[in-house]
């Protein structure tokens, strides 16, 4: 499998989601501004939206968006979907907030001609979106109950960007990102990706 990527991006959840259900795969770098992939491809050749993530499988299928990508990983890892009834639901539901109500929110934050009362009130949403999301959680929890999911890679990533952007963040929310930060699956796709340094969001 070949995953295209971008520093910085979402596509990080996807990469994390896979190196957490331990899969065997490959990373293609895209950079999103001259939509060239590593090898200097079109990438619009290959996925027609533009952006990442993408999973590329062997028999030439490309899977795009997040929560899909996501949602496979966890049918393919069972130990990091969750459980109980309606659990698929539930991860399709939980995923779908965070796309909307909390990664979408950043876009003033990419967008140069945005001024100061747009991004102060893209914080403000995105706080409130966060407190909502932050009730859920355990102290010692993750998202989605009480052990960790695809759910959790997806609202990490996000709070990266909480970090960078400078919206609040609070202690119980510090200390979930924190235990998220010690998982070696980050840290192996971070060293990966060499994304240490977070680059402006582009997807």
């Amino acid at each position: 499998m070949l995953l295209y990527y971008a520093i910085g991006t979402s596509s990080l959840a996807s990469h994390v989601a896979m190196e957490e259900a331990k899969l065997e795969f490959r990373l293609s770098k895209v950079d999103l501004k001259t939509r060239r992939d590593e090898g200097g491809d079109d990438f619009t050749q290959i996925n027609p939206k533009g952006y990442v993530p993408a999973l590329e499988f062997p028999n030439g299928e490309l899977l795009t968006e997040n929560i899909a990508i996501l949602s496979w990983v966890a049918e393919k890892a069972p130990q990091l979907a969750p459980s109980g009834t309606l659990a698929r639901i539930r991860l399709i539901e939980t995923l779908a907030y965070i796309s909307t109500e909390i990664h979408n929110n950043f876009k003033p934050f990419d967008r140069p001609d945005a001024g100061s009362n747009e991004r102060n009130g893209a914080r403000a949403i995105i706080a409130e979106r966060l407190r909502l999301i932050a009730a859920t959680i355990g102290e010692e929890g993750y998202v989605l109950g009480s052990h960790f999911t695809v759910a959790d890679v997806y609202l990490f990533v996000t709070l990266q960007w909480v970090v960078k952007f400078d919206v609040p963040l609070s202690v119980k929310l510090k200390n979930y990102m924190s235990r998220i930060n010690r998982r070696p699956a980050v840290s192996q796709a971070l060293a990966r990706e060499d994304a240490r340094e977070m680059a402006p969001i582009a997807s």
